[in-house]
């Protein structure tokens, strides 16, 4: 009576103990307990579907054999080819839904490739728009040495990263990501600020979202608007003349401040009254930005985000497209290149200029995946190929930011242009009207529309639930941080549309505590009680602080 008397879905029951049945001793008769399943529906991530005849079936020969045995005899337990493979199994409750177990750890292992692909495709982000001019800002052969540079120096620390749980000892860490590792070597202190800058890097990519957002709304709007009243409208006074146009839509550039608040279709004499209605309720930096709040808002509220990471593969074909994109054009245009070492001319760039720690700050988000490197890692099949395979995605984004960022440089068109004329995104310096980048534009802001409320999720399920304990506490304390990153995303899309600069304060501030000092630290921590620190290693790594440090406190004197 006792047994009876429990609930059937108790809270000690997990998918774990239904996949432990390698013996019959394995076996806790307690948890094992089958009992009538209902033909009614599945609750499943695919479309909703009624228990099968062969489901039904083995759940009666569960219940037969649940009969059989007594509430201590083992005997005449079910054996192997009765219990279900961990992919059939359901825990099923007494309304009629059912639950699918997940499968064991060896059915959702991935081969090295698609691990490859998938830290690939996690680190290509907004900061790819930015890399021709991040290599404008540092020079052309010093630009492309820095990414190499960057690049080793981020494979190094995310090396540390990934490797850092397994030195800790006694302690189980199967399930650790690396903040867990920060408390534990830094207690609350490693904890909180491992937190907050996490929360610097999400925020600030949400921020660089709805810029590009806007940038990307507003150039679908105008494009769609110019093709249906048949308008041909010059983007800027400063163009080329050929079949492929390239812009400077900012002639008056100021390396590094905000050059990209300006309204493009105004008449000679700036008079906003000649303007017509459309210009004046479709504008990039007044309006736009708050239009966005209509769709945005309500999608940042959902209490799942499940719905929107369906469509995380846009991002790989956002990607690709722009790699094609960039191929087509580099080849119509040509090169344009003249190398001065340290002069600057007035069509070109020196190869050496003393902007270049903007270039270290883009590079720093760009290429950061350190606070998930370790849970996309024990998805890889054969973990011995782990460093291998870190190695060969790191490769895989360096080579892709050259490619973009080296043709963009190399190809746009000096003279006429100037090379200072390069955007913080590429794809300003084109006009409205090229049909190849509005195809890229719209490919883009849908990829950000979906992706946006999953960084909001992040967001949330991080700061609700170690302020509250809560991933939902209330509806009303998510609108209210819905409503504060919303808010912070419209000013700075309104007063400061500059990609370039929040990309490298962002990178700069996250990446000091997550990629520089707590890495460096937690492996001088890890080798002094293995007694294995040693002087150079030590030196080393406080150089690499001072790095972080240094990359950081550089950005605001740019």
């Amino acid at each position: 009576m006792e047994d009876d008397s429990r609930p059937l879905l108790s809270s000690e029951q997990t998918g774990e103990d239904y996949l432990q049945r390698d013996s019959t001793n394995s076996l806790d008769l307690r948890t094992k307990r089958p009992f009538h399943v209902e033909r009614k529906n599945i609750i499943n991530d695919g479309p909703q579907e009624t228990v099968s005849a062969e489901a039904a079936v083995l759940n009666s020969r569960l219940h037969y054999y649940s009969r059989l045995m007594g509430s201590s005899d083992r005997q005449l337990s079910p054996p192997d080819h009765v219990i279900p493979q961990p992919d059939e199994i359901y825990i099923y409750s007494p309304l009629g839904t059912a639950f699918k177990v997940p499968g064991s750890d060896h059915t959702s292992k991935n081969p090295s490739i698609i691990t490859i692909f998938a830290i690939w495709n996690t680190m290509m982000g907004t900061s790819i728009l930015s890399m021709p001019w991040g290599i404008k800002q540092a020079g052309f052969t010093l630009g492309v040495f820095i990414v190499i540079f960057i690049g080793l120096l981020m494979l190094y620390c995310c090396y540390i990263v990934l490797k850092s749980p397994k030195s800790i000892p006694c302690v189980d860490t199967s399930d650790w990501e690396f903040p867990d590792v920060c408390q534990y070597y830094f207690g609350k202190v490693g904890q909180w600020s491992s937190l907050m800058f996490s929360m610097v890097s999400l925020v600030g990519a949400m921020v660089v979202y709805w810029v590009l957002m806007s940038n990307f709304l507003f150039n679908t709007g105008q494009f769609i608007y110019n093709h249906v009243h048949n308008i041909n409208v010059s983007d800027s006074e400063l163009e080329t003349n050929g079949s492929e146009k390239v812009i400077c839509p900012y002639p008056n550039t100021n390396p590094g401040g905000n050059n990209t608040i300006s309204t493009l279709f105004l008449s000679d004499n700036g008079n906003m009254s000649d303007v017509n209605p459309f210009e004046r309720y479709w504008s990039k930096t007044n309006t736009v930005p708050f239009y966005l709040i209509i769709l945005l808002l309500p999608l940042l509220c959902f209490r799942s985000a499940s719905f929107f990471a369906r469509f995380t593969f846009l991002g790989t074909i956002s990607v690709v497209y722009l790699i094609v994109l960039v191929t087509v054009k580099a080849v119509r245009l040509g090169f344009h290149l003249e190398f001065h070492w340290f002069d600057k001319t007035e069509f070109y760039v020196p190869e050496f200029r003393l902007l270049f720690p903007q270039l270290t700050g883009v590079l720093t988000l760009a290429f950061f995946i350190h606070n998930c490197i370790i849970t996309l890692m024990k998805n890889n099949k054969d973990q011995k190929n782990n460093v291998r395979d870190l190695s060969v995605a790191y490769l895989l984004v360096g080579l892709t930011y050259l490619y973009v960022g080296v043709l963009i440089f190399a190809a746009f068109p000096s003279p006429p242009l100037f090379k200072d004329c390069i955007q913080p995104n590429f794809l300003d310096n084109f006009p409205s009207s090229d049909i190849m980048v509005f195809v890229a534009r719209t490919f883009l802001l849908f990829q950000m529309i979906t992706v946006y409320p999953l960084l909001g999720y992040l967001v949330r399920v991080q700061m609700m639930g170690q302020l509250f304990g809560n991933h939902y506490p209330s509806f009303l304390h998510v609108l209210i941080l819905n409503i504060l990153i919303v808010g912070a995303g419209v000013l700075v899309a309104t007063f400061y549309p500059n990609i370039g600069s929040i990309i490298r304060f962002s990178g700069a501030i996250c990446g000091l505590a997550l990629v520089f000092v707590f890495p460096a630290l937690v492996h001088m921590i890890t080798l002094r009680r293995q007694g294995m620190l040693r002087w150079k290693t030590a030196i080393s790594h406080s150089l690499l602080i001072l790095l972080g440090v240094a990359n950081l406190a550089a950005q605001f004197f740019m």
